[in-house]
């Protein structure tokens, strides 16, 4: 029992400071771009044009690249 008293402040206060991060995370913009980590696995690090996918959806068509690596 007066294990109780020490654990329980102790999981508040865990979960208090979890609380605190995820709204700090919330409000330094963590969570701002939730569509650029999607598309950029599609594509390679080396890639200039790796936000292609990106363009295509919002309505803006690049020129490929000459200097680009082809694509399998």
């Amino acid at each position: 029992m007066p294990a109780l008293y020490v654990m329980i402040p102790a999981a508040l206060l865990i979960v208090a400071i979890a609380v605190y991060i995820f709204f700090w995370a919330v409000d330094s913009g963590q969570y701002d771009d939730l569509d650029g980590p999607a598309h950029s696995i599609l594509f390679d690090d080396q890639d200039p044009n790796h936000k292609a996918a990106v363009d295509e959806a919002s309505g803006e068509v690049q020129k490929p690249d000459d200097k680009a690596p082809p694509h399998a």
